[in-house]
């Protein structure tokens, strides 16, 4: 699985003008999944990213977790991280997982996630959402699970 991490004062999203899902100091955490990933994947991930230490401590170094801090997470899903960019102009998603697969295991990492002790936001999985955050830093951190299978 994939995720892309942004550290975030807050962040929401809305689907048709109403919002489904927010969180206040935390993670904005957009998840993919990808073709041949598991459960234990998404647990992975999970884990690694209520321990990630990204938030700062008292001496302002990157050292504390989500769990550290109390923070929340807003997850999202977002099969374009999936973008394979390596010949011609238009990307290729064939590397996502099929999409009823992409939302159990979407699903999945944010129960695991909820596992781990954090307050978790949803966004719709497979509608056009509108993401609104604001940035913390900015912290922008990438992970795949595959990179340290």
């Amino acid at each position: 699985m994939r995720a892309l991490i942004q550290r975030v004062s807050e962040a929401s999203v809305l689907v048709e003008g109403e919002t489904v899902g927010s969180c206040g100091p935390g993670l904005l955490i957009l998840v993919c999944a990808m073709r041949g990933d598991d459960e234990a994947a998404a647990e992975r991930l999970a884990a690694r990213t209520a321990r990630l230490r990204i938030f700062r401590d008292d001496q302002g170094r990157m050292n504390r977790s989500l769990l550290d801090i109390g923070g929340a997470a807003l997850v999202v899903s977002q099969f374009t991280l999936a973008a394979d960019t390596r010949s011609g102009n238009r990307p290729g998603f064939s590397a996502a997982a099929a999409p009823e697969e992409g939302e159990r295991l979407y699903r999945h990492f944010a129960e695991a996630l909820r596992g781990q002790g954090v307050t978790v936001g949803l966004g719709r999985f497979g509608a056009e959402m509108k993401v609104s955050l604001i940035n913390d830093g900015p912290v922008t951190i990438w992970l795949d699970t595959a990179e340290r299978a």
